[in-house]
C-alpha cells in the first residue's frame, strides 16, 4: 500500500501559523476566527504547519518568555540612560513587550531581538559577530584575540592600558611597557606588564587562564590578588574567587585554531558556548539533559554539526524553527 505522501509545510506558512497562534492567544474577534478558519482550511499545509506551531509553542513559550524578559529588562536599562524621564515607560507594557518578544523569538524574527547585544556593542571598540573570531591590535601594539559574539571597550588615557571586557571572551598577547595592562570583567580584574592569558566572561562572573608570563587577579578592588603563572587557571563571581588549579591551558585556548575542547563539561557549559558560534538561538528545555557531562574536541565552526554528534551520543530531541534550535 502506497504511504500518503508528507505534507511540509514552507519557512513563509510556519512563520504565518506563529502570528496565528499569537493572534489567538490575545483574545481574538469573530473576524478574526473566521479569516483563522478560512486560512486553516485553505491548504493542507497551512494545517500541518499550525500543528506544528502548537507542539513548538508548548515546548518554548516558558524560556521564549524568560528571555523576553531579559530583553525587556536589558530595554529598560538602555531607556534608563537615554532619557531618565522614561524610566517607567517599559514597566508600564512589560507584559505586552514579553509576548511580542516571546513571539518573534518563536517566528524567528527575534534572532536579532537583543537588546543586551546592542547596549555592550554601543559601548564597545571591538566587536565580534557570533562564529567570527576576529584579531585587533591596540594602539601598544598589544593583540586580542576575540572569541566569538564578543565585545571590548579599551582606554589607554588614566595611565594604565584598561581594557573592559563587555561579553564574551578575549586572548590578550601583551606586549611589555611601563603602563600596566589591566583587564576588567564584571567586578573583578586581571593585571600584568606583559604576558598572554584568556579572560572570559561567565554567567555569574569572570575565568582567568594564564597561557605564559604571571596575572595577578582579584574578585574585587578591594580583594586580595592572586598570582597565576602558565598553566593556571582561577574563577570568581560575586566578589569572591575560587582557589587557583592547573588546567591544560593549550586545550582550553583552542578555540583560537577554531575548535572547542571539553572534558566533563556539562551539556548546559557546552550549549553556552555553541550559542556564541550559532548566528540564532539555541535553547536547552531538558533540565537533566543539561547536567550530563560531555568530553571531546569539536568544530566551533559548524555548531549543528555539534549538536548533531552530541545528539547521537546522548540521545537528546532537535526542533528547528527558522533561526531557532529548541534541544530537549
Amino acid at each position: 500500500m502506497k504511504q500518503p505522501e508528507r505534507i511540509i509545510p514552507t519557512l513563509a506558512q510556519e512563520q504565518t501559523a506563529f502570528a496565528w497562534l499569537g493572534l489567538l492567544h490575545d483574545q481574538p474577534s469573530s473576524g478574526d476566527q473566521a479569516t483563522f478558519s478560512h486560512w486553516l482550511q485553505a491548504d493542507p499545509a497551512h494545517a500541518e504547519a499550525y500543528a506544528q506551531a502548537q507542539v513548538v509553542w508548548e515546548l518554548t513559550e516558558a524560556p521564549a518568555r524568560t528571555l523576553a524578559d531579559e530583553d525587556a529588562s536589558a530595554l529598560q536599562g538602555y531607556l534608563d540612560a537615554m532619557n531618565p524621564s522614561r524610566r517607567n515607560s517599559v514597566r508600564r507594557w512589560s507584559a505586552a513587550l514579553a509576548m511580542a518578544a516571546c513571539l518573534l523569538l518563536m517566528i524567528g524574527i527575534g534572532a536579532g531581538w537583543q537588546p543586551s547585544r546592542w547596549i555592550d556593542d554601543m559601548g564597545a571598540d571591538y566587536v565580534s559577530a557570533p562564529g567570527e573570531i576576529r584579531t585587533v591590535t591596540l594602539a601598544d601594539q598589544s593583540q586580542v584575540t576575540l572569541d566569538a559574539d564578543s565585545a571590548i571597550a579599551v582606554d589607554f588615557s588614566r595611565g594604565e592600558r584598561h581594557v573592559q571586557l563587555r561579553r564574551g571572551a578575549g586572548f590578550f598577547s601583551v606586549t611589555h611597557s611601563r603602563e600596566p595592562f589591566v583587564v576588567e570583567a564584571e567586578k573583578g580584574q586581571a593585571r600584568v606588564l606583559g604576558t598572554q592569558f584568556e579572560v572570559r566572561l561567565q554567567p555569574l562572573g569572570a575565568q582567568v587562564t594564564v597561557l605564559s608570563g604571571r596575572v595577578a587577579v582579584t574578585a574585587d578592588p578591594q580583594a586580595e590578588a592572586q598570582i597565576l603563572s602558565a598553566g593556571e587557571q582561577v574563577a570568581y563571581a560575586d566578589g569572591t574567587a575560587q582557589q587557583l588549579h592547573a588546567v591544560d591551558s593549550e586545550a582550553q585556548l583552542a578555540w583560537r585554531q577554531g575548535w572547542l575542547n571539553y572534558y566533563k563539561a556539562t551539556l548546559a557549559d557546552v550549549m553556552e558556548d555553541l550559542r556564541r558560534y550559532y548566528p540564532g538561538r539555541i535553547v536547552l528545555l531538558n533540565d537533566e539533559m543539561a547536567a550530563r557531562r560531555v568530553s571531546g574536541s569539536f568544530p566551533g565552526k559548524d555548531p549543528q554539526a555539534v549538536l548533531n554528534s552530541l545528539q547521537g551520543v546522548l540521545g537528546f530531541e532537535q526542533h528547528r524553527l527558522g533561526p531557532m534550535i529548541i534541544v530537549r
